[in-house]
């Protein structure tokens, strides 16, 4: 068994040893790594071995070493991913805005799914379902108790196949069966509208290929319907991010020319740059610049941009240099502070890592990572109050999260006790009034922050938060 083990460990040990020697040289040739750690590599050959022989039973080469990429990466911060093929085309379905299914957009409300919007042009859009329908079934599966991510699986599949939703519709009380074919779906992150005369409201739900010219489009078509646009509001409210060269171009779309957006800096060289407000930093190569049509009134109108906890990274970026260039009023509540930049690289045509390799900082040089945006005006969730926005995860919150490289280390017990002070008054409410009801739709009438953005547009008062303040980085005390 000794020698067996042996034989195994090294066989293993040459076969990873050559796997990152291959690695290696890429990165000797652009950073000049240090030598790999040998003996390191002999723990991890024995490891490998002793699993391979003793293990209650065998265990797949492939799945260990994946699990072990897999355990290397993640055990550096949250956001950096090693992907195997199924995750791999996943990631690259939410960046491209490309998949198939039925084309809606949705949430959850009281265990339901409720359709936000049917996405123009798709096949539930043309069937007929309408914003604020319930899902309540999946071909045969009742929704209840599904969470979002599992309902989103069942609805999508293969092209031409069909899948049978059951619609309770509140408006005309009536539940209903809708068999919809399955196809290719352009997922839409940009909505907008005339609110009233003069002031228009502007949403994008996340920064994809097509972003940017959705955006510009939708823009475009804002001062068709309106050629005097005397204020814009940017809803960037629950946007995750996405592309860095889509925060660019809107950034720059409102910025005047070449200014800096925004600036990154890591350990290896091509993490240090400095993004402009310029086609040279958001085109890619040889496409034609999506803003070049937009009128000359964008650069000057009066713009307010709504954040909140769930704006991160890319829409981070934007409202920081807006913010920065005293272009627009930031408003709404303290963002994620995904401060931090992953670089994708292809290991083969079906796996690829994703490394934090940079942190952002706005044009004023302030590092975004844990500590985020913070807003110029605070406005609270509702007319009420803030019931949620206090127990929301924040990057701070994340175990293993990159510091911001400005301050101390973020005191996570002062944290702790906030969150479950909030949870706990939370409790007390919900025991007096019981639940409360699901917060409005951005962009809706009940909209109350964006009711507060279209006041500071108008110059009439603003109700501004009475209870939130900014969450600092502490730095820790013993």
């Amino acid at each position: 068994m000794g020698s067996k083990l042996k034989v195994t460990g090294w066989i293993a040990l040459g076969a990873v040893v050559g796997a990152l020697t291959t690695i290696q040289l890429t990165a000797i040739a652009r950073s000049s790594v240090a030598q790999l750690p040998l003996e390191e590599l002999q723990q991890l050959a024995a490891v490998f071995g002793l699993v391979k022989s003793d293990y209650v039973e065998p265990v797949d080469d492939k799945k260990l070493i994946n699990d072990a990429i897999g355990g290397m990466v993640t055990g550096l911060d949250p956001h950096s991913v090693y992907f195997d093929k199924k995750s791999f085309k996943e990631f690259r379905e939410s960046t491209s805005g490309k998949f198939v299914g039925v084309g809606i957009e949705i949430t959850m409300e009281d265990g339901l799914v409720k359709v936000v919007s049917p996405i123009e042009g798709s096949p539930a859009f043309r069937a007929g379902m309408k914003s604020g329908d319930l899902i309540t079934k999946i071909d045969d599966s009742a929704v209840k108790g599904m969470s979002l991510d599992q309902a989103v699986k069942r609805m999508r599949g293969q092209p031409k196949t069909k899948v049978t939703l059951t619609i309770f519709r509140k408006t005309e009380s009536r539940s209903f069966p809708v068999t919809i074919t399955r196809e290719e779906i352009r997922a839409q992150s940009v909505r907008a509208k005339l609110v009233e005369p003069g002031y228009a409201w502007l949403r994008v739900s996340q920064f994809q290929d097509r972003t940017v010219n959705d955006f510009a489009r939708k823009l475009e078509e804002l001062y068709q319907q309106e050629p005097n646009l005397k204020g814009l509001v940017l809803d960037l409210r629950n946007d995750p991010g996405g592309l860095l060269e889509g925060a660019v171009a809107i950034s720059s779309a409102f910025l005047p020319d070449d200014v800096v957006v925004v600036s990154t800096n890591g350990q290896i060289s091509e993490s240090k740059a400095t993004f402009r407000a310029s086609p040279d930093f958001y085109l890619r190569r040889g496409g034609a610049d999506p803003l070049r049509k937009l009128p000359d009134a964008v650069k000057k109108v009066p713009l307010v941009v709504l954040v909140n906890e769930g704006s991160a990274s890319a829409s981070e970026i934007v409202a920081g240099a807006l913010q920065d260039h005293k272009r627009a009023i930031v408003m709404g509540a303290q963002t994620f502070g995904k401060g931090s930049v992953q670089t994708v690289r292809q290991l083969s045509a079906d796996t690829a890592l994703k490394l934090t390799t940079a942190r952002y900082y706005t044009p004023n040089g302030k590092s975004i990572q844990a500590t985020g945006i913070v807003p110029d005006v605070m406005l609270d969730e509702t007319a009420e109050g803030n019931l949620y926005s206090a127990l929301r995860v924040r990057e701070a919150d994340l175990d293993k999260h990159i510091t911001n490289g400005q301050s101390g280390e973020p005191n996570d017990k002062a944290r702790e006790k906030a969150r479950d002070e909030a949870r706990k008054r939370l409790e007390d409410e919900l025991a007096k009034k019981g639940t409360p009801k699901p917060l409005p739709e951005f962009g809706s009438e009940e909209d109350f922050p964006l009711v507060q953005a279209l006041n500071q547009l108008k110059g009439k008062t603003v109700l501004a938060s009475k209870t939130a303040v900014e969450r600092k980085t502490e730095t820790s005390t013993e």
